[in-house]
C-alpha cells in the first residue's frame, strides 16, 4: 500500500514538473488517500498484534 502511495506521489511530482496540473492534482490526491489508508491499516495491525500477544 505504501509503495502505491509513493508511486502516485512520484507521478504527481513528474506531472507537476512538466506542467500537467490536473494530473498532478489527481495523483497527489490519490497518493494522500492511499497513505492515510496505509496508516490506518498499520495502526490497526499494531493494535491487533498487541491484543493477540497479551
Amino acid at each position: 500500500m505504501l509503495s502505491w502511495a509513493i508511486t502516485f506521489l512520484v507521478v504527481a511530482l513528474i506531472a507537476a514538473v512538466f506542467g500537467f496540473g490536473g494530473i498532478a492534482t489527481a495523483a497527489a490526491g490519490i497518493a494522500k488517500i492511499l497513505f492515510f489508508v496505509f496508516l490506518a491499516l498499520f495502526i490497526i495491525s499494531l493494535i491487533m498484534n498487541a491484543v493477540r500477544r497479551a
